[in-house]
């Protein structure tokens, strides 16, 4: 399969929305904090008995289309991989966006914001492949890190962004206050000067 990555403009949002983002959660991430002197924290699976689908765009006030009347999406980057004319992923980029607390006002840090990668193409290369060209984006940006949000309910996610080599830096226990039973997880990595 051969994929095109791209930037496209914001213009593209409706597009990108139908990128279904919906996971089954059959297994979460127990967090705790590391007691070996090396600091940090470790991550344990925990199977679940019963799976469920977690959709974060059927959340109320979410997803790609309500993003504009959030935030300012001018310094925002939305870059996309098509195969055969097909839009089968994407990722956005936040940068030098005022009001987005999660920047830290911090001017040399981008979020990746959103990623995302149809069902039918999952695990053949797409989501690293746009990783990476987010890495590459938030560089030529003079960033010196990326900063990605996810919960310990998506362990994909988060062995995802493991082996793309992040870090995990913090954890909120009372983040979302509407899914008590969801922790967040801040992962970063240092980008290249």
């Amino acid at each position: 399969m051969t994929i095109e990555l791209a930037e496209e403009p914001m213009a593209v949002l409706p597009e990108y929305a139908r990128v279904p983002i919906i996971f089954t959660v059959d297994r979460v991430l127990d967090v705790t904090s590391r007691d070996d002197g090396r600091g940090g924290f470790a991550l344990s699976e925990r199977h679940l008995e019963v799976p469920y689908e977690k959709d974060y765009d059927a959340i109320a006030g979410e997803g790609p289309l309500q993003w504009g009347r959030r935030f300012d999406l001018s310094k925002w980057a939305l870059l996309t991989a098509r195969f055969a004319d097909r839009m089968v992923g994407g990722a956005t980029l936040a940068f030098d966006t005022p009001r987005l607390t999660m920047l830290e006002g911090r001017r040399d840090l981008a979020v990746l914001w959103d990623i995302r990668v149809a069902p039918d193409v999952r695990r053949q290369g797409v989501g690293s492949a746009l990783f990476q060209r987010a890495e590459a984006w938030a560089q030529l940006h003079g960033c010196r890190q990326l900063k990605i949000e996810t919960q310990n309910i998506n362990t994909r996610a988060c062995r995802f962004y493991e082996r793309q080599g992040c870090r995990l830096e913090t954890i909120h226990r009372a983040a979302y206050p509407g899914l008590p039973e969801e922790i967040q997880l801040l992962w970063y990595k240092d980008l290249p000067r």
